[in-house]
Protein backbone atom coordinates (compact mmCIF):
# COMPACT_ATOMS: atom_id res chain seq x y z
CA UNK A 1 0.00 0.00 0.00
CA UNK A 2 1.37 3.22 -0.66
CA UNK A 3 2.42 5.16 1.93
CA UNK A 4 0.90 8.51 1.44
CA UNK A 5 1.49 10.13 5.35
CA UNK A 6 5.10 10.10 4.27
CA UNK A 7 4.94 13.43 2.45
CA UNK A 8 3.33 15.05 5.48
CA UNK A 9 6.34 14.19 7.89
CA UNK A 10 7.63 17.04 9.51
CA UNK A 11 11.60 16.97 8.39
CA UNK A 12 14.08 15.39 9.45
CA UNK A 13 11.41 12.40 11.13
CA UNK A 14 12.48 9.16 9.13
CA UNK A 15 9.94 6.66 7.47
CA UNK A 16 11.71 3.96 9.39
CA UNK A 17 13.13 3.09 12.59
CA UNK A 18 15.59 0.53 13.28
CA UNK A 19 14.83 -1.50 16.52
CA UNK A 20 17.85 -4.00 16.02
CA UNK A 21 20.12 -1.64 17.86
CA UNK A 22 18.61 -3.26 21.18
CA UNK A 23 18.59 -7.13 22.18
CA UNK A 24 15.96 -6.40 24.23
CA UNK A 25 14.49 -4.03 26.11
CA UNK A 26 16.73 -4.93 29.19
CA UNK A 27 19.53 -3.95 26.60
CA UNK A 28 18.04 -0.45 26.53
CA UNK A 29 17.79 -0.42 30.42
CA UNK A 30 21.10 -1.47 31.23
CA UNK A 31 22.90 1.04 28.35
CA UNK A 32 21.28 3.87 30.46
CA UNK A 33 22.38 2.68 33.54
CA UNK A 34 25.42 3.07 32.65
CA UNK A 35 25.57 5.75 30.63
CA UNK A 36 23.78 7.88 33.28
CA UNK A 37 24.70 6.19 36.11
CA UNK A 38 24.97 9.71 38.28
CA UNK A 39 21.57 11.11 37.20
CA UNK A 40 18.58 11.15 38.78
CA UNK A 41 16.57 8.84 37.00
CA UNK A 42 13.29 9.71 39.28
CA UNK A 43 12.01 11.02 42.01
CA UNK A 44 8.83 10.69 44.34
CA UNK A 45 7.89 12.63 47.18
CA UNK A 46 11.27 14.65 47.23
CA UNK A 47 13.33 11.66 47.07
CA UNK A 48 15.56 11.32 44.40
CA UNK A 49 16.72 7.61 42.77
CA UNK A 50 19.49 7.76 40.52
CA UNK A 51 20.09 5.64 37.91
CA UNK A 52 22.84 4.03 39.15
CA UNK A 53 21.06 2.83 42.31
CA UNK A 54 17.92 1.50 40.01
CA UNK A 55 20.79 -0.59 38.32
CA UNK A 56 21.78 -1.31 42.08
CA UNK A 57 18.40 -2.27 43.09
CA UNK A 58 16.92 -4.02 40.20
CA UNK A 59 19.70 -6.19 40.37
CA UNK A 60 19.28 -7.19 44.23
CA UNK A 61 15.79 -7.75 42.99
CA UNK A 62 16.19 -9.46 40.25
CA UNK A 63 18.69 -12.04 41.79
CA UNK A 64 16.11 -12.97 44.96
CA UNK A 65 13.40 -13.63 42.27
CA UNK A 66 15.71 -16.17 40.29
CA UNK A 67 16.70 -17.79 43.93
CA UNK A 68 13.01 -18.46 44.34
CA UNK A 69 13.34 -20.94 41.29
CA UNK A 70 11.32 -19.14 38.90
CA UNK A 71 11.58 -20.65 35.59
CA UNK A 72 12.52 -18.09 32.34
CA UNK A 73 9.73 -16.00 30.85
CA UNK A 74 7.81 -17.01 34.18
CA UNK A 75 4.93 -14.07 35.05
CA UNK A 76 5.66 -11.85 37.98
CA UNK A 77 2.46 -9.04 38.92
CA UNK A 78 3.18 -5.47 39.84
CA UNK A 79 -0.04 -3.80 41.94
CA UNK A 80 1.78 -0.75 42.44
CA UNK A 81 1.04 3.24 41.91
CA UNK A 82 3.06 5.66 40.93
CA UNK A 83 6.06 5.03 43.71
CA UNK A 84 10.11 4.41 43.53
CA UNK A 85 9.54 0.65 43.76
CA UNK A 86 8.03 0.63 40.75
CA UNK A 87 10.52 1.32 38.45
CA UNK A 88 13.16 -1.12 40.04
CA UNK A 89 10.54 -4.21 40.19
CA UNK A 90 9.54 -3.64 36.62
CA UNK A 91 13.78 -3.09 35.73
CA UNK A 92 14.11 -6.56 38.19
CA UNK A 93 11.33 -8.75 37.10
CA UNK A 94 13.19 -7.97 32.87
CA UNK A 95 16.63 -8.65 34.19
CA UNK A 96 15.56 -11.80 35.70
CA UNK A 97 14.41 -13.29 32.60
CA UNK A 98 10.68 -12.96 33.44
CA UNK A 99 7.71 -10.89 32.34
CA UNK A 100 6.13 -8.23 33.67
CA UNK A 101 2.14 -8.21 34.69
CA UNK A 102 0.70 -5.22 35.35
CA UNK A 103 -2.34 -5.05 37.66
CA UNK A 104 -4.30 -1.82 38.44
CA UNK A 105 -4.38 -1.70 42.09
CA UNK A 106 -7.33 -0.58 42.51
CA UNK A 107 -8.63 -4.09 41.15
CA UNK A 108 -11.76 -5.49 43.28
CA UNK A 109 -10.73 -9.03 44.00
CA UNK A 110 -12.91 -10.50 41.44
CA UNK A 111 -10.79 -8.09 38.77
CA UNK A 112 -7.84 -9.52 40.47
CA UNK A 113 -8.44 -12.70 40.61
CA UNK A 114 -9.31 -13.31 37.17
CA UNK A 115 -5.86 -11.11 36.29
CA UNK A 116 -3.81 -13.87 38.69
CA UNK A 117 -4.89 -16.77 37.20
CA UNK A 118 -5.39 -15.84 33.23
CA UNK A 119 -1.93 -14.69 33.29
CA UNK A 120 -0.45 -17.43 35.82
CA UNK A 121 1.34 -15.20 37.47
CA UNK A 122 3.29 -17.39 40.67
CA UNK A 123 5.16 -13.82 42.16
CA UNK A 124 2.95 -10.66 43.17
CA UNK A 125 4.72 -7.61 44.23
CA UNK A 126 2.25 -5.14 45.91
CA UNK A 127 1.50 -2.00 48.39
CA UNK A 128 0.43 -2.78 51.74
CA UNK A 129 -2.60 -0.19 51.02
CA UNK A 130 -3.79 -2.79 48.86
CA UNK A 131 -2.49 -6.07 50.07
CA UNK A 132 -6.16 -6.97 51.47
CA UNK A 133 -7.50 -7.72 47.72
CA UNK A 134 -4.36 -10.48 47.17
CA UNK A 135 -4.96 -11.74 50.65
CA UNK A 136 -8.58 -12.20 49.36
CA UNK A 137 -8.05 -13.99 46.27
CA UNK A 138 -4.05 -15.74 46.98
CA UNK A 139 -5.19 -18.83 47.47
CA UNK A 140 -7.67 -19.34 43.90
CA UNK A 141 -4.10 -18.08 42.17
CA UNK A 142 -0.75 -19.79 41.57
CA UNK A 143 1.46 -16.81 43.11
CA UNK A 144 3.60 -18.61 45.46
CA UNK A 145 5.45 -15.37 46.26
CA UNK A 146 4.08 -12.44 47.99
CA UNK A 147 6.21 -9.05 48.12
CA UNK A 148 4.48 -5.91 49.84
CA UNK A 149 6.42 -2.56 49.78
CA UNK A 150 5.22 0.65 52.21
CA UNK A 151 5.00 4.04 51.00
CA UNK A 152 7.55 4.80 52.81
CA UNK A 153 10.24 2.10 51.59
CA UNK A 154 12.13 4.57 49.49
CA UNK A 155 11.95 7.68 51.18
CA UNK A 156 14.86 7.09 53.98
CA UNK A 157 14.66 5.91 57.51
CA UNK A 158 12.98 9.08 59.04
CA UNK A 159 11.08 10.45 56.74
CA UNK A 160 9.80 6.94 55.69
CA UNK A 161 8.78 5.92 59.35
CA UNK A 162 6.67 9.53 59.04
CA UNK A 163 5.17 8.81 55.83
CA UNK A 164 4.33 4.72 57.05
CA UNK A 165 2.86 6.48 60.50
CA UNK A 166 0.35 8.67 58.64
CA UNK A 167 -0.84 6.70 55.94
CA UNK A 168 -1.32 4.17 58.26
CA UNK A 169 -2.78 6.11 61.45
CA UNK A 170 -3.61 9.50 60.66
CA UNK A 171 -4.79 8.95 56.66
CA UNK A 172 -5.83 5.50 57.45
CA UNK A 173 -4.89 4.21 54.34
CA UNK A 174 -4.04 0.68 55.00
CA UNK A 175 -6.44 -1.76 55.22
CA UNK A 176 -5.51 -4.87 58.08
CA UNK A 177 -4.82 -7.68 56.31
CA UNK A 178 -2.98 -11.24 56.69
CA UNK A 179 -0.38 -12.50 54.50
CA UNK A 180 1.76 -14.68 56.73
CA UNK A 181 4.07 -15.91 54.15
CA UNK A 182 4.58 -12.59 52.56
CA UNK A 183 7.74 -11.15 52.38
CA UNK A 184 8.84 -7.16 53.12
CA UNK A 185 10.32 -5.68 50.13
CA UNK A 186 12.87 -4.15 52.03
CA UNK A 187 13.68 -7.58 52.91
CA UNK A 188 14.15 -8.69 49.52
CA UNK A 189 16.92 -5.85 49.00
CA UNK A 190 18.53 -7.21 51.80
CA UNK A 191 18.30 -10.77 51.08
CA UNK A 192 19.04 -9.84 47.35
CA UNK A 193 22.02 -8.24 47.87
CA UNK A 194 23.98 -11.04 49.23
CA UNK A 195 23.22 -13.37 45.83
CA UNK A 196 24.55 -12.44 42.10
CA UNK A 197 22.04 -12.15 39.27
CA UNK A 198 22.43 -14.94 36.45
CA UNK A 199 22.68 -13.45 33.20
CA UNK A 200 19.63 -14.15 31.26
CA UNK A 201 19.80 -14.68 27.06
CA UNK A 202 17.43 -12.47 25.88
CA UNK A 203 15.72 -11.64 22.34
CA UNK A 204 12.63 -9.64 20.43
CA UNK A 205 11.06 -11.96 20.64
CA UNK A 206 10.66 -13.31 24.17
CA UNK A 207 8.01 -12.02 26.29
CA UNK A 208 8.27 -8.19 28.23
CA UNK A 209 4.93 -7.24 29.02
CA UNK A 210 1.18 -8.86 29.55
CA UNK A 211 -0.54 -5.65 29.32
CA UNK A 212 -4.17 -6.18 30.15
CA UNK A 213 -6.96 -4.23 28.48
CA UNK A 214 -8.89 -2.22 30.64
CA UNK A 215 -12.02 -4.41 30.12
CA UNK A 216 -14.34 -1.60 29.22
CA UNK A 217 -14.94 -3.94 25.81
CA UNK A 218 -15.82 -7.65 27.65
CA UNK A 219 -13.10 -10.00 29.48
CA UNK A 220 -10.10 -8.64 30.26
CA UNK A 221 -7.28 -9.94 28.16
CA UNK A 222 -3.63 -9.90 27.94
CA UNK A 223 -2.10 -8.33 25.15
CA UNK A 224 1.41 -10.16 24.81
CA UNK A 225 4.22 -7.32 23.94
CA UNK A 226 7.69 -8.89 23.32
CA UNK A 227 10.67 -7.33 24.07
CA UNK A 228 10.86 -5.56 20.24
CA UNK A 229 7.24 -4.50 20.07
CA UNK A 230 8.21 -1.81 23.31
CA UNK A 231 11.89 -1.04 21.69
CA UNK A 232 10.20 0.06 18.68
CA UNK A 233 7.61 2.22 20.15
CA UNK A 234 10.39 4.02 22.48
CA UNK A 235 12.58 4.19 19.69
CA UNK A 236 9.38 5.63 16.73
CA UNK A 237 8.34 8.05 19.55
CA UNK A 238 11.64 9.24 20.11
CA UNK A 239 11.95 9.88 16.03
CA UNK A 240 8.75 10.99 15.95
CA UNK A 241 9.38 14.16 19.18
CA UNK A 242 12.98 14.73 17.24
CA UNK A 243 13.82 16.29 20.79
CA UNK A 244 17.03 18.41 20.37
CA UNK A 245 20.17 18.24 22.98
CA UNK A 246 19.31 20.19 25.84
CA UNK A 247 21.52 21.60 28.62
CA UNK A 248 19.16 21.10 31.39
CA UNK A 249 17.81 17.06 31.53
CA UNK A 250 14.59 16.61 30.52
CA UNK A 251 12.07 16.30 33.02
CA UNK A 252 8.80 13.97 32.00
CA UNK A 253 5.72 14.48 34.20
CA UNK A 254 4.66 10.80 35.05
CA UNK A 255 1.14 11.42 36.44
CA UNK A 256 -1.01 8.59 34.26
CA UNK A 257 -0.16 5.16 36.17
CA UNK A 258 3.27 3.15 34.99
CA UNK A 259 0.86 0.24 34.97
CA UNK A 260 -0.92 1.82 31.93
CA UNK A 261 0.75 1.13 28.14
CA UNK A 262 1.13 4.91 27.98
CA UNK A 263 2.76 6.14 30.66
CA UNK A 264 4.92 2.88 30.96
CA UNK A 265 6.20 3.36 27.10
CA UNK A 266 6.12 7.53 27.10
CA UNK A 267 7.59 8.33 30.26
CA UNK A 268 9.18 5.38 31.92
CA UNK A 269 11.04 3.87 28.92
CA UNK A 270 11.59 6.72 26.52
CA UNK A 271 12.10 9.04 29.81
CA UNK A 272 14.99 6.13 30.39
CA UNK A 273 16.44 5.84 27.16
CA UNK A 274 17.28 9.44 27.08
CA UNK A 275 18.64 10.15 30.79
CA UNK A 276 15.36 11.96 31.84
CA UNK A 277 14.07 12.41 35.00
CA UNK A 278 10.61 11.04 36.05
CA UNK A 279 8.35 12.91 38.23
CA UNK A 280 6.34 10.19 39.91
CA UNK A 281 2.72 11.35 40.93
CA UNK A 282 1.48 8.49 42.88
CA UNK A 283 -2.34 10.48 43.30
CA UNK A 284 -3.00 12.90 40.65
CA UNK A 285 -6.53 12.90 41.39
CA UNK A 286 -5.05 15.21 44.19
CA UNK A 287 -4.97 18.39 41.84
CA UNK A 288 -3.77 20.98 44.50
CA UNK A 289 -1.03 18.47 45.76
CA UNK A 290 -0.16 17.86 41.83
CA UNK A 291 -0.10 21.09 40.87
CA UNK A 292 2.72 21.85 43.93
CA UNK A 293 4.79 19.03 42.67
CA UNK A 294 4.86 20.60 39.05
CA UNK A 295 5.09 23.88 40.57
CA UNK A 296 9.35 22.26 41.64
CA UNK A 297 10.58 21.37 38.51
CA UNK A 298 11.16 22.63 34.99
CA UNK A 299 9.25 20.17 33.18
CA UNK A 300 9.57 19.29 29.46
CA UNK A 301 7.08 15.94 28.84
CA UNK A 302 4.04 15.94 29.68
CA UNK A 303 1.71 13.26 28.82
CA UNK A 304 -1.75 13.20 29.81
CA UNK A 305 -5.51 12.95 29.18
CA UNK A 306 -7.96 15.43 28.49
CA UNK A 307 -9.78 15.08 31.28
CA UNK A 308 -6.16 15.48 33.58
CA UNK A 309 -5.34 18.22 31.48
CA UNK A 310 -9.29 19.59 31.73
CA UNK A 311 -8.56 19.39 35.80
CA UNK A 312 -5.58 21.07 35.97
CA UNK A 313 -6.90 24.24 33.58
CA UNK A 314 -9.75 24.60 36.20
CA UNK A 315 -7.03 25.13 39.38
CA UNK A 316 -6.14 28.59 39.78
CA UNK A 317 -2.72 27.86 41.27
CA UNK A 318 -1.92 25.83 37.92
CA UNK A 319 -2.26 28.58 36.32
CA UNK A 320 0.14 30.65 38.01
CA UNK A 321 2.70 28.21 36.68
CA UNK A 322 5.98 28.70 34.53
CA UNK A 323 5.45 26.90 31.17
CA UNK A 324 8.41 28.36 29.52
CA UNK A 325 10.16 24.81 29.59
CA UNK A 326 7.02 22.54 27.98
CA UNK A 327 8.10 21.02 25.30
CA UNK A 328 5.70 18.71 24.32
CA UNK A 329 1.97 17.66 26.45
CA UNK A 330 1.24 14.62 24.47
CA UNK A 331 -2.69 13.67 24.70
CA UNK A 332 -3.94 9.93 24.10
CA UNK A 333 -6.12 7.22 26.23
CA UNK A 334 -9.27 9.16 24.87
CA UNK A 335 -10.25 11.87 22.83
CA UNK A 336 -9.18 15.56 23.47
CA UNK A 337 -11.52 17.90 23.11
CA UNK A 338 -10.89 21.06 21.15
CA UNK A 339 -12.13 23.08 23.92
CA UNK A 340 -9.59 21.94 26.43
CA UNK A 341 -6.82 21.45 24.10
CA UNK A 342 -7.73 25.47 23.03
CA UNK A 343 -7.52 26.57 26.59
CA UNK A 344 -4.12 24.87 27.45
CA UNK A 345 -2.70 26.24 24.30
CA UNK A 346 -3.73 29.61 25.38
CA UNK A 347 -2.29 29.16 29.10
CA UNK A 348 0.88 27.01 28.49
CA UNK A 349 1.82 28.58 24.71
CA UNK A 350 2.19 24.75 24.12
CA UNK A 351 -0.17 22.55 21.99
CA UNK A 352 -1.39 19.55 23.25
CA UNK A 353 -0.15 16.46 20.52
CA UNK A 354 -3.04 14.58 20.15
CA UNK A 355 -1.56 10.78 19.21
CA UNK A 356 -3.69 6.80 19.26
CA UNK A 357 -3.14 3.33 19.46
CA UNK A 358 -3.81 1.36 22.61
CA UNK A 359 -2.28 -1.85 24.67
CA UNK A 360 -2.49 -3.70 21.55
CA UNK A 361 -0.12 -1.36 19.84
CA UNK A 362 2.68 -0.59 22.91
CA UNK A 363 0.62 2.41 22.62
CA UNK A 364 1.49 4.71 19.71
CA UNK A 365 0.39 3.93 16.35
CA UNK A 366 -0.02 7.47 15.03
CA UNK A 367 0.35 11.41 16.85
CA UNK A 368 0.38 14.62 15.32
CA UNK A 369 3.55 16.65 14.19
CA UNK A 370 4.90 18.38 16.90
CA UNK A 371 5.07 21.61 15.12
CA UNK A 372 1.17 22.15 14.79
CA UNK A 373 -0.30 25.30 16.39
CA UNK A 374 -3.65 24.90 16.46
CA UNK A 375 -6.11 22.06 17.36
CA UNK A 376 -6.61 19.30 14.50
CA UNK A 377 -9.09 17.37 15.55
CA UNK A 378 -6.90 14.04 14.69
CA UNK A 379 -5.05 11.10 15.21
CA UNK A 380 -2.69 12.81 13.27
CA UNK A 381 -0.42 10.23 11.12
CA UNK A 382 1.12 6.94 11.17
CA UNK A 383 4.61 7.62 12.76
CA UNK A 384 7.83 5.74 11.75
CA UNK A 385 7.45 2.24 10.21
CA UNK A 386 3.95 2.18 11.15
CA UNK A 387 0.87 1.51 8.40
CA UNK A 388 -2.35 2.42 8.78
CA UNK A 389 -5.32 1.67 6.61
CA UNK A 390 -9.49 1.72 6.36
CA UNK A 391 -11.26 -1.72 6.24
CA UNK A 392 -14.92 -2.06 5.20
CA UNK A 393 -16.86 -4.58 6.97
CA UNK A 394 -15.38 -7.55 5.16
CA UNK A 395 -12.29 -6.37 5.86
CA UNK A 396 -11.09 -4.54 2.36
CA UNK A 397 -9.28 -1.36 2.05
CA UNK A 398 -11.40 1.52 1.69
CA UNK A 399 -10.15 4.08 -0.72
CA UNK A 400 -9.07 7.75 0.50
CA UNK A 401 -12.43 9.29 2.25
CA UNK A 402 -14.02 6.37 3.16
CA UNK A 403 -15.33 5.27 6.73
CA UNK A 404 -14.42 2.15 8.30
CA UNK A 405 -12.21 0.63 11.01
CA UNK A 406 -8.82 1.69 11.94
CA UNK A 407 -6.63 -1.37 11.08
CA UNK A 408 -2.65 -0.99 12.53
CA UNK A 409 0.26 -2.67 11.35
CA UNK A 410 3.98 -2.18 12.77
CA UNK A 411 6.76 -3.48 14.88
CA UNK A 412 4.97 -2.11 18.07
CA UNK A 413 1.67 -4.75 17.40
CA UNK A 414 1.81 -6.99 20.25
CA UNK A 415 1.76 -10.91 19.07
CA UNK A 416 -1.49 -11.66 20.11
CA UNK A 417 -3.82 -11.96 23.01
CA UNK A 418 -2.02 -14.44 25.61
CA UNK A 419 -3.91 -18.04 25.68
CA UNK A 420 -6.86 -16.90 23.20
CA UNK A 421 -5.92 -17.86 19.65
CA UNK A 422 -9.73 -17.25 18.63
CA UNK A 423 -9.22 -13.51 20.20
CA UNK A 424 -6.00 -13.09 18.87
CA UNK A 425 -7.53 -14.41 15.08
CA UNK A 426 -10.80 -12.12 15.19
CA UNK A 427 -8.26 -8.82 15.78
CA UNK A 428 -5.67 -9.45 12.70
CA UNK A 429 -6.32 -9.72 9.41
CA UNK A 430 -3.82 -12.40 7.46
CA UNK A 431 -1.35 -9.68 6.12
CA UNK A 432 -0.94 -8.74 9.84
CA UNK A 433 -2.92 -5.76 10.50
CA UNK A 434 -4.73 -5.35 13.66
CA UNK A 435 -8.05 -4.72 13.71
CA UNK A 436 -9.14 -2.21 16.53
CA UNK A 437 -12.20 -1.60 16.60
CA UNK A 438 -12.62 2.12 15.78
CA UNK A 439 -13.70 4.21 12.83
CA UNK A 440 -12.17 6.20 11.27
CA UNK A 441 -11.48 8.45 8.13
CA UNK A 442 -8.07 9.11 6.10
CA UNK A 443 -7.64 12.07 4.37
CA UNK A 444 -5.13 12.61 0.86
CA UNK A 445 -2.48 14.07 3.68
CA UNK A 446 -2.64 10.75 5.16
CA UNK A 447 -4.07 12.38 8.32
CA UNK A 448 -6.84 9.99 10.38
CA UNK A 449 -10.03 11.50 12.42
CA UNK A 450 -11.69 9.06 14.85
CA UNK A 451 -15.31 8.59 13.96
CA UNK A 452 -15.67 6.49 17.07
CA UNK A 453 -15.94 3.18 18.54
CA UNK A 454 -17.83 0.84 16.48
CA UNK A 455 -20.07 -0.07 19.65
CA UNK A 456 -20.42 3.20 21.07
CA UNK A 457 -22.09 4.27 17.69
CA UNK A 458 -25.69 5.62 18.06
CA UNK A 459 -27.67 4.75 15.38
CA UNK A 460 -31.43 7.84 15.72
CA UNK A 461 -33.91 6.78 12.73
CA UNK A 462 -31.16 5.59 10.49
CA UNK A 463 -28.58 8.19 11.16
CA UNK A 464 -25.32 7.07 12.71
CA UNK A 465 -24.37 9.40 15.62
CA UNK A 466 -20.80 9.58 17.23
CA UNK A 467 -20.93 10.24 20.95
CA UNK A 468 -17.09 11.94 20.24
CA UNK A 469 -18.57 14.24 17.81
CA UNK A 470 -21.71 15.34 20.89
CA UNK A 471 -19.85 15.72 23.39
CA UNK A 472 -16.82 17.59 21.55
CA UNK A 473 -19.78 20.41 21.16
CA UNK A 474 -21.02 20.22 24.35
CA UNK A 475 -17.81 20.24 26.42
CA UNK A 476 -17.43 23.73 24.54
CA UNK A 477 -20.01 24.88 26.26
CA UNK A 478 -18.63 27.73 29.09
CA UNK A 479 -20.84 25.68 31.54
CA UNK A 480 -19.75 22.50 31.59
CA UNK A 481 -17.40 21.26 33.09
CA UNK A 482 -17.38 16.94 31.57
CA UNK A 483 -19.67 15.26 29.49
CA UNK A 484 -20.84 11.61 28.44
CA UNK A 485 -22.98 10.73 25.55
CA UNK A 486 -24.41 7.45 25.17
CA UNK A 487 -27.72 6.48 22.87
CA UNK A 488 -30.87 5.13 24.89
CA UNK A 489 -33.67 2.94 23.64
CA UNK A 490 -36.44 5.11 21.68
CA UNK A 491 -39.86 3.87 20.34
CA UNK A 492 -39.84 6.35 17.67
CA UNK A 493 -36.19 6.37 16.83
CA UNK A 494 -35.07 3.45 17.51
CA UNK A 495 -32.40 5.45 19.97
CA UNK A 496 -32.12 8.90 20.94
CA UNK A 497 -29.52 10.59 22.12
CA UNK A 498 -28.27 11.13 26.17
CA UNK A 499 -26.09 13.28 27.73
CA UNK A 500 -24.99 13.02 31.18
CA UNK A 501 -22.66 16.41 32.07
CA UNK A 502 -20.86 17.64 35.40
CA UNK A 503 -21.67 21.39 35.40
CA UNK A 504 -18.87 23.66 35.82
CA UNK A 505 -22.39 26.52 36.32
CA UNK A 506 -24.22 25.24 38.69
CA UNK A 507 -27.01 27.34 37.00
CA UNK A 508 -26.86 25.46 34.12
CA UNK A 509 -30.33 24.16 33.04
CA UNK A 510 -31.02 21.44 30.51
CA UNK A 511 -32.84 23.88 28.24
CA UNK A 512 -30.44 26.14 28.11
CA UNK A 513 -27.64 23.38 26.90
CA UNK A 514 -30.27 21.66 24.85
CA UNK A 515 -31.00 25.39 22.77
CA UNK A 516 -27.06 25.26 22.77
CA UNK A 517 -26.92 22.12 20.80
CA UNK A 518 -29.92 22.96 18.62
CA UNK A 519 -27.41 25.48 17.06
CA UNK A 520 -24.59 23.50 16.73
CA UNK A 521 -26.02 19.84 16.10
CA UNK A 522 -28.11 18.81 13.06
CA UNK A 523 -31.94 17.68 14.21
CA UNK A 524 -30.96 14.00 14.56
CA UNK A 525 -27.65 14.52 16.09
CA UNK A 526 -29.02 16.54 19.15
CA UNK A 527 -29.90 15.32 22.63
CA UNK A 528 -33.22 14.04 23.84
CA UNK A 529 -32.19 13.89 27.66
CA UNK A 530 -29.80 15.55 30.06
CA UNK A 531 -28.51 14.29 33.35
CA UNK A 532 -26.65 16.27 36.04
CA UNK A 533 -23.95 14.40 37.96
CA UNK A 534 -21.55 15.54 40.21
CA UNK A 535 -19.03 13.03 38.44
CA UNK A 536 -18.79 10.46 35.90
CA UNK A 537 -17.32 7.21 35.94
CA UNK A 538 -13.92 6.75 35.13
CA UNK A 539 -11.09 4.31 34.50
CA UNK A 540 -8.02 5.13 36.84
CA UNK A 541 -6.33 6.42 34.13
CA UNK A 542 -9.21 9.05 33.53
CA UNK A 543 -10.85 7.49 30.56
CA UNK A 544 -15.09 8.34 30.97
CA UNK A 545 -16.57 4.59 30.67
CA UNK A 546 -19.64 4.99 28.72
CA UNK A 547 -20.38 1.52 29.00
CA UNK A 548 -20.75 1.40 32.65
CA UNK A 549 -23.24 4.46 31.63
CA UNK A 550 -24.75 2.44 29.18
CA UNK A 551 -25.33 -0.60 31.74
CA UNK A 552 -27.07 1.45 34.32
CA UNK A 553 -29.56 2.33 31.89
CA UNK A 554 -30.50 -1.13 30.81
CA UNK A 555 -30.57 -2.24 34.19
CA UNK A 556 -32.61 0.68 35.03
Amino acid sequence: MEKIWLKSYPEGVPAEIDSTQYRSVTHLLEESFRKYADRNAYVCMDKFLTYGELDKLSLQMGAWLQSKGLKPGARVAIMLPNVLQYPVAMAAILRAGYTVVNVNPLYTPRELQHQLTDSGSEAIIVLENFATTVEQVLAHTQVKHVIVATMGDMLGTLKGALVNFVVRNVKKMVPSYSLPSSVSFKQVLAEGSRLALDPVKQGHDDIAFLQYTGGTTGVSKGAVLLHRNIIANVLQNEAWLQFKPQAEQLVFVCALPLYHIYSLTISAFMGMRMGGLNLLVPNPRDIPGFVKELAKYRVAVFPAVNTLYNALLNNAEFAKLDFSSYSVCNGGGMAVQQAVADRWLKLTGTPIIEGYGMSETSPVATANRVDIKEFTGTIGLPIPSTEVCILDDDGNVLPLGGTGEIAIRGPQVMAGYWNRPDETAKSMTPDGFFKTGDVGIMNEQGFTRIVDRKKDMIIVSGFNVYPNEVEGVVASHPGVLEVACIGVPDKNSGEAVKLFVVRKDPNLTAEQLLDFCKHELTAYKKPKYIEFRDELPKTNVGKILRRQLRDEKVAA
